[in-house]
């Protein structure tokens, strides 16, 4: 894993364009692991490439995908979170 990697916290910006809320305080559970934290405590990864990829604090699986498409629009994966309690 690189260590340079940030927390979710740097991608707010883009889970409120998203979902259209504050989402890193929102309750999430890893699907490998089971942890159950804030979404800003995820790991974030590629911050300067098309997508972000966003993985447990504790067991690094890929919990969420986010990438924005040319025509603005995006591409999200939660297939990695057993449940985002909004």
């Amino acid at each position: 894993m690189d260590d340079s990697a940030l927390d979710a916290n740097a991608v707010a910006g883009m889970l409120v364009e998203i979902f259209g809320s504050e989402m890193t305080v929102v309750a999430s559970r890893c699907a490998h692991c089971g942890n159950r934290a804030q979404l800003g405590t995820l790991r974030a990864y590629g911050l300067n490439g098309p997508g972000v990829v966003l993985r447990c604090s504790t067991c690094t699986q890929v919990v969420m995908r986010l990438m924005r498409r040319e025509d603005g629009t995006f591409l999200v994966d939660t297939r990695g979170a057993a449940y985002l309690r909004l």
